[in-house]
């Protein structure tokens, strides 16, 4: 394992590298975890600098503390929302896909305690999200005199369904993990304090998939949620040449034959 040097108190985000895998942790929690302009700033570097790692095929993020987020540190923001707080160069990963550049690569997220705003929809630009089965949600910016802005509005009513998404987004009402789970808002509801091994034991399985065919899914998938089905099944078998073509096609057809486990390099 290797670690950022600079993880200290004082960093809003740890990020950690293991294997094939990067570990980003949200890190205020005097705070509950609630994202000021510092920590939004680490974290798009964090997912940044998991992007451009060719060494690195699935993140985890995680929460330190009991916390998953309390959402936004509105005091903190509130002189900044105009000041480039959440905006991202051509070059930066946002954390929420609303700018900046795409992401290509799988990220997979734990949940636990208390999860508002920023929160959730952190969930939803993510590809698995594990929620424990003690989390509470809200997405609650109605209730603060703002509405929600990092894709709640669109994300949200797509995985739950414009009736069952209202309710909670025009009023802020909380909800309780399994209510995110009805809603298709999580992938999983598992145990209190076992959302993270969960959330690692899955992280390392899409780990050692292809990552060609990892990439290649994601983006077709996020082409169909972007532009719609249409665009993405016009747009599928333009992936087909180079994976087919690739080492680890190859190799995957090598380890089949051979009954044993492939070992892709990405190529």
């Amino acid at each position: 394992m290797t670690t950022d040097g600079n993880n200290s108190t004082d960093n809003r985000i740890t990020f950690e590298s293991e294997g094939y895998l990067c570990l980003i942790g949200l890190n205020r929690v005097d705070k509950r975890n609630a994202f000021d302009s510092h920590m939004i700033g680490q974290l798009s570097a964090a997912l940044t600098r998991y992007e451009n790692d060719d060494s690195l095929r699935c993140a985890l993020i995680f929460a330190h503390g009991e916390h998953f987020t309390a959402g936004l540190d509105l005091m903190e923001l509130q002189d900044k929302w105009d000041k480039g707080a959440f905006e991202f160069s051509d070059d930066e990963i946002d954390p929420w896909g609303i700018s900046g550049k795409r992401r290509t690569k799988p990220v997979v997220v734990a949940v636990q305690g208390t999860c508002f705003t920023a929160g959730i929809e952190l969930m939803l630009n993510s590809d698995v999200v594990i929620a424990s089965s003690t989390c509470n949600f809200a997405q609650m910016e109605v209730q603060r005199g703002i509405m929600p802005f990092g894709g709640a509005t669109v994300r949200f009513v797509a995985a739950a369904g414009w009736q069952k998404a209202m309710p909670y987004l025009l009023t802020g009402k909380p909800f309780d993990a399994q209510t995110a789970d009805k809603l298709n808002l999580v992938s999983e509801v598992v145990p209190s304090g076992t959302e993270y091994d969960r959330a690692l034991t899955l992280a390392q399985q899409i780990s050692t998939a292809a990552p060609l065919g990892v990439q290649g899914l994601l983006s077709s998938a996020q082409d169909a949620s972007r532009h719609g089905a249409a665009s993405a099944l016009a747009n599928i078998h333009s992936y087909l040449p180079d994976l087919f073509h690739s080492d680890d096609a190859k190799e995957g057809a090598m380890a089949m034959v051979e009954r044993r486990e492939a070992h892709f390099t990405g190529r």
